[in-house]
């Protein structure tokens, strides 16, 4: 037993898909929190995409893939946030608008390379097992700076989304939150994209938050059992990659939503079964 958990990870290129795992496992979980509590599911899915037209043009420059991908995320989560506030546009409009631009843009650059088109699987559904050193840094340092602006502004975010005209009364300024996190969610898509690809980011950024969201009352509480949600799921999708030669990625969010079908249905209070039970007392 001891030497089925171990032997995956002897070779080099596993522990640095592990390193890779957890840091996105933690971090998209974390920050999911947040995506759940505000609604912005839809928004994290077209963010995820957008990166597209970057991956390309970095592809055609010969410079890293995640530094295009961070580009164009970035670009993108600011004219989300300036189209739906200053252009009288409602946000899932000006989402609309930029996702499926870009995603158009990604696609043209795409077609123009034809070696490339057969390479866009590890882009759509990740590629783990082939995180090079770099690749990890990079991740790693993204994924820190995700974290810590999430703890350093976890009280103000914690009130905008609860109680956004409240956190205005108080001068918070919830509508630069709302950029700040649009910020954050493409960074986290980018440290994401090695891991599980643009194809289930969402998936990962969603699965474990709500899966915390059933079993827990309070947001601090919500954020750490997340995590551990995310961290496990990535661990076990690594095994279940590596033993029965399977996509890493698929694996993770296969594993993720196991566990949210779980707790879907026994979680105390807000699960199936309690339900039932609470309404047969009511009876």
């Amino acid at each position: 037993m001891i030497a089925w958990l171990t032997d995956p990870f002897t070779l080099q290129f596993m522990q640095r898909a592990l390193a890779a795992s957890l840091i996105v496992g933690v971090v998209c979980s974390v920050i999911g929190c947040f995506v759940v509590l505000r609604a912005m599911a839809f928004l994290g899915d077209a963010l995820a995409h957008a990166i597209l037209p970057g991956v390309a043009i970095a592809y055609l420059l010969g410079a890293n893939l995640l530094v295009g991908a961070l580009v164009a995320a970035l670009v993108v989560a600011v004219g989300i946030g300036l189209f739906s506030r200053r252009g009288g546009v409602k946000e899932d409009t000006a989402i609309g608008i930029l996702f499926a631009a870009a995603l158009a843009l990604g696609v043209v650059l795409i077609s123009t390379v034809r070696s490339y088109a057969t390479d866009l699987t590890h882009i759509l559904f990740g590629n783990v097992l082939g995180v090079t050193a770099g690749d990890l840094w990079l991740t790693g340092l993204l994924g820190l700076a995700v974290l810590i602006t999430l703890l350093a502004l976890f009280k103000e975010f914690q009130l905008a989304a609860f109680d956004p005209v409240l956190a205005h009364m108080l001068g918070k300024r919830p509508e630069l939150l709302r950029f700040a996190m649009l910020i954050l969610l493409a960074l986290t898509i980018v440290v994401s994209l090695q891991t599980v690809g643009v194809g289930l980011v969402a998936a990962l950024l969603v699965t474990p938050a709500a899966t915390a969201y059933l079993l827990t009352r309070r947001l601090p509480s919500m954020m750490a059992v997340s995590a551990a949600i995310g961290a496990l799921s990535s661990i076990a999708g690594l095994y279940v990659s590596y033993y029965l030669d399977v996509a890493s990625g698929a694996a993770v969010v296969l594993i993720a939503t196991a566990a949210f079908l779980v707790a879907f249905v026994a979680a105390p209070g807000r699960g199936v079964l309690a339900r039932r039970a609470a309404a047969r007392r009511a009876a």
